[in-house]
């Protein structure tokens, strides 16, 4: 049995290293950024480390060597210092109201000011920030080393409300921008947090930030390699193989379809999602372990708002410019993208285009199944009984009955949905068949008016053709017209082609015809 004791929610450096707790070296990486700039900004989505990584400078800051024995920084290192240090974690908070922001600053601030002798407390945030610096560098000598946790958290939870972000827009865009031109006072500066809110916005007066986030040297600077799993964990890849009855190999695929697949950068190695990871090897069982740890709302709202096609989401293109945009108007892919539900999967260098798509398996049900409840009439606790129901009847050749269900998905769909019928019923349809295709295979095609589609399972295929205000017997015409079954003619499996027609009139199918 593995002896190592995982440091699941473990944020800090210090007690991690102290209290014997795993970790995968990653101080050669800190040692690279300190010795090569100043200032910098990097995303990643949450649960990736970027607290631990930020309590990792502060240790090497405050000149604690012994943390770093038997790391690559104490062979890198050799000349040890101690600076002053200014941490601001912005996450243990909940910001719902304009003071919320104020009060959090303020409390960094009064323990820095009394650490420091900054006789400047009755002053606006930013000019105390300022003031802060300054006499932390005129009472110890030193420069200053300023470090930002989750710097974005407050915008996060203002998403939706316009107003209230605006506010701690304002705040944050002074508070930061003294960084600036505090210049001549500082050591080094690193700033992290979920999303890029804004070169434009928030740091527009902090135009020196160097943002490695997509910087091909950086891209498991967080986050997990295949090739750290190996180095560091391969007693409990074995283990983890034993006990649940798998081979090596079958688990190294399997670890790498659930946890595998984010690329920060194009044409890089894949990054393993680290706590997903880690729990798996706690507890030697396979789990959705990060999606169950935080729910994407304020991502479902800006989907719905924009009206998005939520097929386009396995197979989005998109430029540079797009992922390191601002959220400032309802394009609700750099905020899906920055947070960790999609990924690069390609890239086109002629054109400067990346395709995107869900990193792995963990993300990708794990998010269809949150929005299923979003877009149908099934709540939170139904829907993964619903779908266990609905492939079931599939697996049993009971097109009539998962069509019966699909109609219920689609029964009390609210107006301003219904509206938009046809990119609603796409959007039905596509978590349902997306879904249905983790347990049966699914070839899936939608265009303007109809959706093709052919189900697969050991028993069956389904061929099906969907119209929008036509008829079933058209649909099934069309089928037959254009032979979609005849790929199919030699296969010894049971064959229906099913022709189902929608109606503006009724928000929901009208009806369907069966052939065997």
């Amino acid at each position: 049995m593995s002896n190592k004791i995982y440091p699941i929610g473990v944020q800090n450096f210090e007690s991690l290293r102290q209290d014997g707790y795993f970790y995968i070296d990653k101080t050669e990486f800190i040692y690279r950024l300190v010795k090569s700039g100043r200032y910098y900004f990097l995303s990643r989505p949450r649960r990736f480390g970027k607290s631990l990584l930020i309590s990792t400078l502060e240790a090497y800051f405050q000149g604690k060597k012994e943390l770093f024995e038997g790391l690559a920084m104490e062979r890198l290192e050799k000349d040890w210092s101690y600076y002053p240090i200014l941490h601001l974690d912005l996450n243990a908070r909940q910001y719902d109201r304009p003071e919320s922001l104020l009060e959090e600053l303020n409390k960094h601030l009064e323990i820095w000011e009394q650490t420091y002798g900054s006789p400047y407390g009755d002053r606006k945030p930013e000019e105390r920030f300022y003031q802060v610096i300054r006499c932390a560098y005129k009472k110890t000598g030193q420069r200053v080393v300023v470090l930002v946790d989750e710097y974005d958290k407050p915008l996060l939870q203002a998403i939706g409300n316009t107003e209230l972000q605006e506010a701690y827009r304002n705040i944050l865009k002074a508070f930061y921008g003294v960084l600036k031109s505090t210049d001549g006072y500082i050591q080094f500066a690193m700033l992290t947090g979920v999303t890029k809110f804004g070169k434009i916005s928030v740091f527009s007066d902090l135009n020196n930030l160097d943002d490695i986030s997509m910087r091909e040297p950086y891209v498991n600077l967080c986050g997990i390699s295949e090739q750290e799993i190996h180095d560091n964990l391969e007693e409990e890849i074995h283990e983890l193989a034993e006990l649940q009855n798998m081979t090596y190999e079958d688990v190294c695929v399997k670890l790498k379809v659930y946890y595998d697949g984010y690329h920060f950068v194009e044409n890089t190695i894949g990054v393993y999602n680290p706590f997903s990871l880690l729990n798996t090897f706690k507890y030697n069982k396979f789990g959705n372990y990060w999606f169950e740890t935080g729910t994407p709302s304020y991502l479902v709202m800006l989907l719905k708002q924009s009206h998005y096609d939520l097929e386009r989401m396995a197979n989005e293109v998109t430029s540079s410019d797009i992922l390191n945009s601002i959220y400032e108007d309802l394009n609700p892919i750099p905020l899906i993208y920055q947070s960790g539900y999609l990924t690069i999967k390609g890239y086109d260098e002629e054109f400067g285009v990346y395709r995107l798509g869900f990193p792995n398996r963990e993300v990708e049900e794990g998010f269809i199944k949150y929005l299923m409840p979003f877009y149908t009439s099934v709540d939170k606790v139904e829907s993964t009984f619903e779908i266990q129901k609905f492939v079931n009847e599939i697996r049993k050749g009971q097109p009539d009955a998962f069509l019966r269900r699909l109609q219920s998905f689609l029964a009390d769909t609210p107006y301003e949905l219904a509206r938009q019928l046809e990119l609603h019923c796409q959007n039905v349809l596509f978590i349902v068949f997306k879904l249905v295709g983790f347990y049966a295979q699914v070839e899936y095609h939608t265009s303007i008016g109809r959706v093709d589609l052919v189900l697969k399972t050991n028993d069956y295929i389904y061929v099906m053709e969907f119209k929008l205000e036509g008829t079933a017997q058209d649909a099934l015409k069309q089928i037959n017209e254009k032979q979609y079954a005849l790929p199919f003619a030699t296969d010894p499996r049971k064959r229906f082609k099913i022709g189902v027609n929608f109606s503006n009139r009724l928000r929901n199918i009208e009806e369907w015809i069966i052939e065997e």
